[in-house]
């Protein structure tokens, strides 16, 4: 164990991280193998559905690998192509290496399990009402009370710990919900689908569940509250997906979050670092989601143990993290924002783009690279 240096601390834990979603466990683990004492606080039960693409990039394979503490299931979905299906066109592209399609709920409990396995003080329905301090912390929760050297901000896009977004020059935002649904079909076609229409997009994927081997994909959608509200008036705005739907039956009750606001990543507050949603959320379609969690979890667990072996202090540590960030992160929430500005423009504008990219398959699959 890491030697703590005061009452406070020797009473307490050296981190806490808030949040037990991919980028709070990556967190965790990855400090607890360090001999980091570690405290995990996730606010609601796990394992349970949520709003998620459900795709993997090859990219953090081995770090989810890693993390788990064995290979990846072989018989986990592999995702060899991207399909886009936009203006009557579709535009297909290699995802090289192919990347993975995990069921949140399984990559949640696999997780949890790893993290507690490492030794992690792992407390679920324990929600966080205020983090007081710089450093050392007070982390209150409506039962009990913890210090803590360090936080780990995880929790999501809607943290009660993060203020909340304003609306920047006064105008109104766009409201945008995210809904996701299991539906049972016969051959799945081995490829990220991605279904394009004004005010939004559904992506659909193959997925196993547990040990359910039936057909099953994943249809997790974006839409604008004024353009649908469901998934079924989803399907209805895109003529191919109304077609492959019709004969979908449903395998788990649809989840919802809303809003969706994008903002630019913000990797420290009030002193934690924040990983995952709560640093920033990317746009879905870019499917890095889970990557770049486990990404951002393990690289602010890891700017950390430095100052934990009282080689640097907290506020060089945060720096160090703040930095990284920038240097290996922030370029994806840029590249998928011009991408999303692409896909908003008016369908006069965006079809002889569209079309140019249908015929040049090179600029696509560069356009899908630069959102890893």
């Amino acid at each position: 164990m890491i030697a703590a240096t005061n009452p406070i601390e020797t009473a307490g834990y050296d981190l806490a991280v808030i949040g037990g979603g991919p980028a709070g466990t990556s967190a965790a683990i990855t400090a607890a193998r360090a001999g980091v004492r570690v405290l995990l606080l996730e606010r609601g039960k796990l394992p349970r559905q949520r709003v998620c693409g459900e795709f993997v990039s090859a990219e953090s394979l081995d770090l989810l690998a890693a993390l788990l503490g064995h290979g990846v299931d072989p018989e986990t979905v592999r995702i060899p192509e991207a399909r886009l299906f936009v203006d009557g066109r579709v535009i297909s592209t290699p995802v090289a290496p192919p990347a993975a399609s995990i069921a949140r709920f399984d990559l949640d409990a696999d997780l949890w399990k790893a993290a507690k396995y490492c030794g992690v003080d792992a407390r679920l329905e324990c929600p966080v009402g205020d983090v007081a301090g710089t450093g050392p912390f007070q982390i209150k929760t409506s039962l009990e009370a913890f210090a803590s050297r360090a936080v780990i901000g995880a929790a999501g896009r809607w943290s009660n710990l993060r203020p909340k977004p304003s609306n920047g020059n006064g105008r109104a935002r766009e409201k945008w919900l995210g809904l996701k649904a299991h539906f049972a079909e016969e051959f799945p076609h081995a490829s990220v689908d991605l279904y394009f229409f004004d005010g939004g997009y559904c992506g659909v994927q193959p997925v196993r569940l547990g040990n359910d081997m039936r057909g099953r994909v994943n249809a997790c959608a974006m839409v604008r509250a004024d353009v649908a509200r469901t998934l079924p008036e989803v399907f209805q705005l895109n003529a191919e997906l109304a077609k492959r739907s019709l004969a979908w039956q449903p395998l788990i009750v649809v989840t919802s979050t809303s809003p969706l606001i994008f903002h630019e990543p913000q990797a420290i507050q009030n002193g934690m670092l924040l990983a995952g949603d709560a640093a920033g959320f990317v746009d879905p379609f870019v499917g890095d989601g889970i990557s770049l969690a486990l990404r951002s979890g393990a690289m602010a667990a890891e700017c950390l143990i430095p100052f934990f072996r009282e080689e640097i202090s907290l506020a060089d540590a945060r720096e160090q993290y703040a930095r990284a960030y920038r240097g290996r992160l922030t370029q994806v929430f840029r590249n998928s924002s011009r991408i999303r500005g692409l896909l908003k423009l008016h369908p006069v504008i965006r079809r002889p783009i569209v079309g140019f990219l249908a015929k040049a398959p090179r600029v696509t699959q560069y356009l899908v690279n630069s959102t890893r």
